[in-house]
Order: C-alpha cells, then structure tokens, then sequence
C-alpha cells in the first residue's frame, strides 16, 4: 500500500498545528508554520501532477472502519474515514493550500500569541482540506463543524475593535446552519440503506471485491422487496449511497412515493431546502449574509484573506456535493427560486458595495455579489452554467484574496480604511497602484481576466436554462454594470489624480519585497486563468458531465 497522500494533506497541518501550540519558538513560530504550508503544496502538487483528468470516478481513494454501531432491528450503522479526490475537491484543496500559504506569510503583523495564531491557522487549513476531500457525510460534518473554532478565536482574539460581537455572531449563524445540516444527515442515513455494506453484511461480497451495476440492482430488489431481514440492514453516510434514491427504503418518509406532506412540501423537499439553507449561511446568501461584513471588517488581513478565499467556498460545495445529489429532483423543482436568490444577491451586495466607505467593507459586499453568481449558475442546472459556477469559485478566491490584501497594504501603513481619505497615491506607490489596478478590473469582469469567465459563463447557463427565468440572468448581468460602478469609483478616487491624503504624517512607501510576491502571483494566477480558462475547466468537466447526465430531467 502506497502512502495515504490525502491523509497526510490533513495530518501535516494538524501536527503541525499541535507542535506550534506545544513549543514556545518566539519569532521562530512563522518560519515553521511557512514550512508546514509549504509542504503541503509540494503534495498537492505531486497530486494535480499524478491526477487522471479521463477519469470519472474519486481517485486517490483511502478508506477505513471508523464506527460500527449495531442498531437492534434498524440493522446497523458503519461509519468510514473515507476520503477520495475528483476535479472539482481537487480544484479547491489546491486553491486551499495556496491561500494558506500566502495567509500565513503576510501574518508579520501579529506580534502576540504567536504560537496560538499559527496553531489556529493550520487547524483551520486541516479541517477545510478534510471538508473538501470527505467522502463519507459524518466526517465531513466533523470538518465542517471542527472548522468553527479556529476561525471564531482567530477573529475573537486578533481582530478589531468589535472583534468579539463579529466573533460570535459568525459562530451563532454557522453553528445554525449546521444544525439544519444535522438534521437532513440524521434522517437520510436512517431512511437509506447502504447497498454494498449490506452485502458484505450478508457474505455475497468480500471487503474491496468490486461491486458492479447488476449486483447492486440485485441488491436494491431485494431491500425493497423486503427480502433481507430488518437486522440484516446496514446504513452509511456514504455520499454516494446517500445520492441514489434507489437504496431509500419504502416505508420511509424521505421515499418519493411516501405521500408525506407538511404546509404542502414533501419530505425530501424540506430536507432539500434545510441542506440548502445551511449551506447557504455559508456562501453567504442574501439574507443570511449579514455575518459576513462583520467578520471581514474585524478580522486581521490574513484571516479575512482565507475568509473571503477558502471558508466561503464550503457553501457552494455542499450544494454541489449533497444537496443537489441527495435530492436532485428537489433541486430542479426549485431551480427558479435558487436563480432569484442567486439574482436577488448579485444586485443587494452591489448596490451595498456601493454605498460603502469603508474599503473593506466595500471588498466584503462585493464577495456577497459574486458569489450570488455561483448561485445562478448552478441553478441553471446546464454545463456551461456549472462550469462557470466552480470557475467562478476558483476565480473569486484568488481576487478576494488578493483584494483584502491590497486593504491590508494600506491599513498597514495608516490604520485607516476609510476611502474618502485617499487621493492619487499612485504617484506614491506606483507598483501597488499596478497591481490594484488588475485586481479591481479583474474583479469588475473584463475580458482577459479570471473574472469575466466566471461571470460569462455562470450568465450563459442562466440565459439558456429551461428551468429558469431569463429574468434572474438580466439582473445578474446588471450586477456587472453595479460592479464595474463602484470599482471603478474606488479605483478613481484612491489612486488616480493630486495626491491628497487625509492625514500629512502618512508615509506610503511602494511594496515590498513579500508584499510583490504575494499580491503579484495573485494578480499573475488571474490573468493566467483568464487567457487559458482551460487550465481550471479540464479539471471540473467530468465532474460537471457525470453529474448532470444523471439529473432527473
């Protein structure tokens, strides 16, 4: 057997984690959170560079009994550390990775409880590279749920002035969402039967033997012709047993023909919906978005850098990977409505960009924005509009990042984020103005960026969908118009014309060295993947094929 490489895409920050809360290293406590980041992209390079781009199944795959919890007449629960990788995990965890890494190089800032931050940042970088990278539900709710700490005391004990109401109210509206989450994974482990555990139950296969379709038709008459005994029956959390609606047995009230109804919505309608909504908080989703602000504005640079890059991203993904295979039907039944969220949230987090003096508030609504068009495009239930969608993804955590690190740049320097208080400073930082130029043009959408595929792409699957209005694409198209608005304002106002500032004593000097290579390669990734979107649509096409072929259209 091989060397369980995803496991130790995990394991390396979690140790890492533990040994920079145990010893006391002083200034030495970054250099060995940098190594442990950095070893971690040297893997998950080795990984994208091994990746079979021609496969459709998880790859990598590492799996072993965790938890076996006998039932009585339910049968019985078995529970996996089970993790896999496809295009779409893989593009994240890399994106993941990289974000961490420049997070944790740009955290010179931080001057107490150094040991406790690092800690805190490479256990957060271990239970996101575990969300992404589960393939059994119970333990990427372990991840997802073990993801809460790091950040609420990242935030509660390094951030601003407000830190700790920003801190809790993060930590109330995720913990929420989570309980929703709960709730669906409860009562769909229990309503389904896991197909290929209960034939290993039962002797007909042995551990690791191959499973192909005809034995799991087999299976599945026989589960729900009642022709194996309660006892016999063996639950998962296997997302891909979860995702078949064939292995959901017949008496419960989460099968398509149970009849069961509350205010008018079936079963698995409310479950779809509570998966939905609890993912959604994450995103965020107008109106579940008003953590998000908060969070931005009080958290240090490096925080809100994974924020904004990585953490909002865990929404969209649960969409991709339960909520939508869980209950597909569901979904496309509510296609129109996820479209008008997804519109509804283009257009407010706009229009609050907009009104917004205060530069990092104004990055944090715009994140509110684009992200209302993964939304769109996922909604549109069309390849082009899924594609753009994940594109979307990438493209948003690599210009959000790069954004809240241009804040950063200029807090640093003055401790003032307020807009109105610069003018022309591109005079004074001529390499800075350079690359916040091509952060903002890239995030307002023009062609030759990053940006724009996303955008196109996730409107061009909205306008064809037959399940959507084209309405909802209109308004996402108008959100461009309020986001080249309020960039462009920004842009005009801080660095070009007479040098202005609010206070004479500033001193500005143009970047540094780390700084240009932080924001640089940034801003370099974004042209890059605008002029070959190829680079990040090989990876996401099988994925996004596979799936949609197996929609109930």
């Amino acid at each position: 057997m091989g060397l369980p490489l995803l496991s130790c895409i995990i394991l390396l920050p979690l140790i890492g984690s533990l040994v920079a809360a145990v010893v006391k290293w002083g200034n030495g406590i970054k250099y060995w959170a940098t190594g442990i980041s950095a070893l971690q992209l040297v893997a998950l390079i080795y990984v994208g560079t091994k990746f079979d781009h021609s496969a459709s199944s998880f790859q990598w795959n590492e799996e072993l009994n965790w938890i076996q919890l006998p039932l009585g007449s339910l049968g019985e629960f078995v529970i996996k550390y089970s993790l896999g990788l496809d295009g779409l995990s893989f593009l994240l965890i890399a994106l993941t990775g990289f974000i961490s890494f420049l997070a944790i190089i740009n955290s010179h800032s931080i001057q107490e409880k150094k040991g406790a931050y690092f800690s805190l940042v490479l256990l957060l970088n271990a239970a996101l590279m575990g969300c992404f990278l589960s393939r059994d539900l119970f333990l990427f709710y372990v991840f997802f749920e073990f993801m809460l700490l790091p950040m609420y005391f990242l935030i509660g004990i390094w951030g601003g002035p407000r830190k700790n109401y920003a801190s809790i109210k993060f930590f109330l509206y995720t913990l929420i969402g989570s309980l929703f989450i709960l709730i669906v994974m409860l009562g769909i482990s229990l309503a389904y039967i896991d197909p290929y555990e209960t034939a290993k139950h039962l002797g007909l296969i042995q551990e690791g033997q191959n499973f192909d379709l005809e034995a799991l038709k087999n299976i599945q008459t026989a589960i729900a012709n009642k022709e194996i005994a309660n006892f016999d029956l063996v639950h998962s959390f296997d997302m891909q047993a979860l995702s078949d609606v064939n292995n959901c047995q017949t008496t419960s009230i989460l099968h398509p023909n149970s009849g069961w109804l509350l205010n008018g919505l079936s079963a698995r309608m409310w479950g779809f919906w509570l998966l939905f909504i609890g993912f959604a908080i994450k995103l965020p989703m107008v109106p579940l978005h008003t953590w998000l602000p908060d969070a931005h504005v009080e958290a240090p640079t490096p925080i809100s850098v994974i924020l904004a890059g990585v953490l909002l991203k865990i929404g969209a993904y649960g969409w991709l990977r339960t909520a939508i295979p869980f209950f597909p039907k569901e979904a496309l039944e509510s296609a129109n409505i996820m479209a008008a969220l997804g519109a509804i949230s283009i257009i407010y987090g706009a229009y609050n960009a907009l009104a917004m003096s205060d530069f990092k508030k104004l990055v944090a609504y715009s994140s509110v924005s684009h992200m209302g068009f993964v939304l769109l495009g996922i909604a549109s239930f069309q390849a082009e509009g899924w594609q753009g969608a994940i594109y979307q993804l990438v493209s948003h955590g690599i210009l959000s990042s790069l954004l809240f690190l241009v804040v950063g740049v200029l807090y640093e320097r003055t401790h003032d984020r307020q807009i109105d208080h610069y003018a022309g400073i591109a005079t004074l930082m001529p390499r800075f103005t350079l690359i916040s130029g091509i952060a903002i043009f890239a995030s307002l959408g023009l062609p030759g960026f990053s940006g724009f595929i996303g955008e196109f792409f996730s409107l061009l699957g909205a306008f064809t969908s037959p399940y959507i209005h084209p309405a909802w694409a209109v308004l996402g198209a108008f959100g461009i118009l309020l986001g080249a608005g309020y960039f462009l304002w920004t842009f005009q106002k801080v660095y070009l014309g007479k040098t202005n500032l609010f206070n004479t004593a500033w001193k500005l000097p143009d970047l540094n060295r780390l700084e240009i290579f932080s924001l640089f390669s940034l801003g370099i990734l974004s042209i890059l993947f605008g002029i070959l979107p190829q680079l990040i649509l090989d990876w996401s096409k099988y994925f996004v094929s596979n799936f949609l072929t197996t929609l109930p259209y």
